[in-house]
């Protein structure tokens, strides 16, 4: 039976030459902040709605931009085989902080790679194609 991709958007937030990542509750491998769209939002709604619950952070509207968008299986999500992730960047406001399902956040450098969960290892090389990252 064919699956709809899990259709998500994500923060690529690069510090330092590493990537941002966040472990949620209970899940073992680690993801970019950032998830589903409600009904009636659009990319850049649904993305600072996430990263606010998720890290207590305000993006900046101004420097939004899209980087690209990734496909890859999907991991720990039995009703899609593949997550569609539209990536995208921004500045941001506050102190960052684990926030509502988030455990932990951390940066991710080209060693910790295999830490990260499949959608959120092909951003990782989409930063490194778009020269984000080392």
């Amino acid at each position: 039976m064919e699956h709809a991709d899990l259709d998500v958007v994500a923060w690529v937030h690069i510090a330092r030459d590493r990537m941002l990542a966040v472990r949620s509750r209970g899940r073992d491998l680690l993801y970019l902040p950032g998830g589903k769209r409600e009904a009636g939002e659009d990319d850049w709604s649904a993305l600072s709605r996430e990263v606010r619950e998720e890290l207590a952070l305000d993006l900046d509207r101004g420097s939004f931009r899209e980087l690209g968008v990734v496909r890859a299986a999907a991991h720990d999500q039995p009703d899609f085989a593949h997550v569609r992730m539209a990536c995208f960047t921004a500045g941001y406001a506050g102190d960052m902080a684990p926030a509502g399902e988030v455990d932990e956040y951390r940066y991710v450098g080209p060693r910790e790679r295999d830490l990260l969960a499949p959608a959120a290892r092909a951003a990782f090389d989409l930063a490194v194609a778009r020269g984000l990252l080392g």
